[in-house]
């Protein structure tokens, strides 16, 4: 299933290829604070669709994730890292997906707080 996304201005737009089996909700400070939901595809299934220069990137702690955000209003639509194995990820924020209903999905919990 191909999904758009976009941050809350439309600055930043994507398109994500998959399926949602689920999501991950973490605890970790900056995603409890900003209330993601995340689904974690290969970073090939997401396709900019506005300029790479257009975004702001944050990281923190161990600093392996790019967690990418819309300088003009503030919106987080997707993260980018890799999983343990090196593979490139892209950690999309399902809130910010057009005709995604998050109380339609299975959440798991992740304790990123402790990892």
């Amino acid at each position: 299933m191909l999904y758009r996304g976009s941050c809350h201005c439309g600055r930043i737009a994507y398109e994500v290829e998959g399926e949602i089996d689920g999501v991950i909700e973490c605890n970790c400070s900056t995603c409890r604070r900003k209330g993601y939901l995340l689904w974690f595809v290969p970073r090939d299934a997401l396709r900019l669709s506005t300029p790479e220069a257009d975004m702001a990137t944050y990281t923190f702690n161990k600093h392996v994730i790019k967690h990418r955000f819309c300088p003009n209003c503030g919106c987080s639509p997707f993260g980018e890292g890799r999983d343990p194995s090196g593979e490139a990820m892209a950690a999309i924020n399902v809130r910010c997906l057009e005709g995604v209903e998050p109380a339609d999905l299975t959440v798991m919990p992740y304790d990123g707080r402790s990892a």
